[in-house]
């Protein structure tokens, strides 16, 4: 008798257990369809709003007083263009470092203050790093309303958040990758060169693509160091010939002014005109876009790395 109801308490356990894990489950699925349907709605929002502006005009042209003609020519390129060098800057940086602590650093008190200085730095507000570089940058160095001053700004952004990511890559490879390729005599470089950066690779690149993602559309530290609202012409090309007879250098654009696609969306927004409304939804899907491509890259060249990593 007492183990016939000892095994119904046990049967009714398990069956409430089950029904919890039922209803956590439907809650869980209820909160994603909620969160969907409102991103959904949103992004529908905005391409039914912006839909008389896609257009090749509004990709070609410069910003206009008169919403009608107005494009985001400039804004787009020089997203591209900022972003170009931030990768160029906060990627081999932020990959050589995170490197070094994980594989070359001692561990010490001065190793722990920089563990701990990094990690709180990734959760520093962007407007914090735009004053700094206003003050470093712009007057100290004296590169002005740049492009280079703008891609530096916003590799001291991500920086910390490359670091992070490319620690905890390369902690996840397995010790006994590290022990047979020292065992065969390799040392720690070739070690590093071969096997942990490769093998780690995937999630580094998950890294940076959310620190790029983070950066495109980042308005406060643009406009702390003096972004454009209103630019119409592009950067020079390298060696093409300018208005006052001279050749451009190869690397004249980068201290060209700027504007970028989320001060543009700022702009156009305080506009009064209801027309430029329009404008800033087509743009604001179309920072959007270019923000998913960027992840879609990502995870194909991931998923082409891990393909061809061999354990």
């Amino acid at each position: 008798m007492q183990q016939t109801l000892d095994a119904q308490k046990i049967r009714t356990l398990i069956a409430r257990g089950k029904l919890k894990d039922t209803l956590f489950s439907a809650l869980g699925i209820l909160c994603l369809g909620i969160g969907l349907l409102v991103i959904f709605a949103l992004v529908a929002d905005m391409v039914i709003k912006g839909a008389d502006r896609f257009s090749l005009d509004f990709f070609l042209n410069f910003a206009s007083r008169r919403a009608t003609q107005a494009g985001i020519l400039s804004a787009w390129v020089g997203s591209l263009l900022v972003m170009l060098v931030t990768a160029l800057t906060a990627v081999p940086l932020g990959v050589a470092a995170g490197l070094y602590l994980e594989e070359y650093a001692k561990r010490n008190w001065l190793t722990e203050i920089i563990e701990i200085n990094i990690t709180n730095l990734a959760a520093v507000p962007s407007i914090v790093y735009g004053l700094l570089s206003l003050g470093i940058f712009v007057y100290t160095f004296g590169l002005g309303q740049s492009i280079l001053a703008a891609g530096l700004t916003l590799a001291l952004l991500i920086l910390p958040i490359v670091i992070v990511a490319t620690r905890e890559a390369i902690r996840a490879i397995p010790a006994m990758i590290r022990e047979g390729s020292m065992a065969m005599g390799a040392t720690r470089w070739q070690t590093c060169r071969y096997h942990i950066v490769p093998y780690a690779m995937p999630g580094i690149l998950t890294g940076v693509i959310i620190g790029l993602a983070r950066a495109i559309g980042e308005t406060a530290p643009i406009i702390t160091i003096g972004a454009l609202t209103f630019i119409a012409f592009l950067p020079p090309l390298p060696f093409s010939a300018q208005p006052d007879g001279t050749t451009a250098g190869l690397f004249d654009w980068v201290m060209s002014p700027f504007t970028v696609m989320p001060i543009q969306i700022f702009n156009w927004t305080s506009r009064p005109d209801p027309a430029f409304e329009v404008n800033a939804a087509a743009a604001g899907f179309v920072l959007m876009a270019m923000v998913l491509t960027m992840n879609g890259i990502a995870i194909w060249l991931r998923y082409r790395l891990r393909k061809n990593i061999k354990w």
